[in-house]
């Protein structure tokens, strides 16, 4: 797995300057180097903006005089080195797009502070050519799964396919799938989400449901109960970063394993799960070509189906 460093030569540390006192983070950025807002959103939400020893998130203001931190993506037009991807499967190509099982450990595409491997890089390593729509360090990426989030990706080659999937994902034509593993028993054992999400008020690192966030809605069915834990089906209506997680922290029935959430850590030991326990199970979406309703599925990896032998085992 990667861990989070500094990127060689993309390191930069000064005073906010007097004419930026009070601006947004992501506008500040914007001015500095010369950032589209979008980029500069994402800088900070990847955690790469800290200021005075603290992460800050992008909306947050800056006071002249006070040490900025910011490690920046790489230079618009630089491809993104070619690694190959141990256990990342190809389930599907053709001229269009390329559909992927990612393992744990592996980001959607570079960001700032990250060193693993990536979706992207995979693919250039296995010679595939992916669309060059989009910033240069996630090109052909429309839509991402975290790190520790294993399951199904699909990845645009063609101009037409990114154009495409964009609006797909946009206009919420795509179906998500989730499987994952929750403590304790949702009640009702089938429901519907509907809270907003947006960065922690005390924690930019983490979300939460807070009022006046951005709209998300889960949708959630009990598949598989347990005494400590339950397995949840799970369809997404909106993609909200860390929507499931955030979700199901705010119904006190936490991801087993994800302690950033408020998981106990003891139920993933004893389960040997050292991550959130979270598989995107399948992914449906209109074909770029034909309009015709294409879905792909992904089996468990190791670690999330031998979690789920331990449990069938003691029931």
């Amino acid at each position: 797995m990667g861990t989070v460093t500094s990127s060689p030569g993309l390191h930069r540390a000064f005073p906010v300057p007097d004419g930026l006192e009070g601006q947004r983070v992501d506008q500040a950025l914007s001015r500095l180097f010369g950032l589209s807002r979008t980029t500069a959103a994402e800088v900070a939400d990847g955690g790469g903006v800290v200021v005075d020893g603290r992460a800050r998130g992008k909306g947050d203001r800056l006071t002249a005089g006070s040490w900025l931190e910011v490690e920046l993506p790489p230079p618009p037009g630089e491809p993104v080195p070619a690694r190959p991807v141990e256990g990342m499967t190809v389930l599907y190509d053709d001229d269009d797009l390329v559909v992927v099982d990612k393992p744990v450990g592996v980001a959607a595409h570079p960001s700032p502070g990250w060193d693993g491997p990536t979706v992207i890089g995979g693919l250039a390593a296995a010679g595939y050519r992916i669309s060059t729509s989009g910033a240069a360090e996630r090109q052909g990426v429309v839509h991402r799964l975290d790190a520790a989030t294993t399951g199904v990706m699909v990845v645009a080659k063609s101009e037409r396919a990114y154009t495409a999937l964009k609006a797909a994902f946009k206009e919420r034509t795509v179906a998500k799938g989730y499987h994952a593993l929750v403590q304790g028993h949702p009640d009702p054992s089938r429901g519907t989400i509907d809270a907003p999400i947006d960065r922690h008020p005390k924690h930019d690192w983490r979300f939460a449901v807070v009022s006046g966030g951005r709209p998300s809605v889960t949708h959630y069915q009990v598949i598989e109960a347990f005494p400590a834990a339950s397995l949840v089906d799970i369809q997404l209506e909106t993609g909200r970063t860390h929507q499931i997680r955030v979700h199901f922290s705010a119904l006190r029935h936490p991801c087993v394993g994800d302690t950033t959430y408020g998981a106990d850590p003891t139920l993933a030991s004893r389960l040997g799960v050292e991550r959130q326990w979270l598989h995107a199970v399948r992914l449906g979406f209109p074909h770029p070509a034909d309009g015709r309703f294409v879905e792909f599925t992904s089996e468990y990896p190791p670690d999330l189906a031998g979690a789920l032998d331990v449990l069938r085992a003691d029931t």
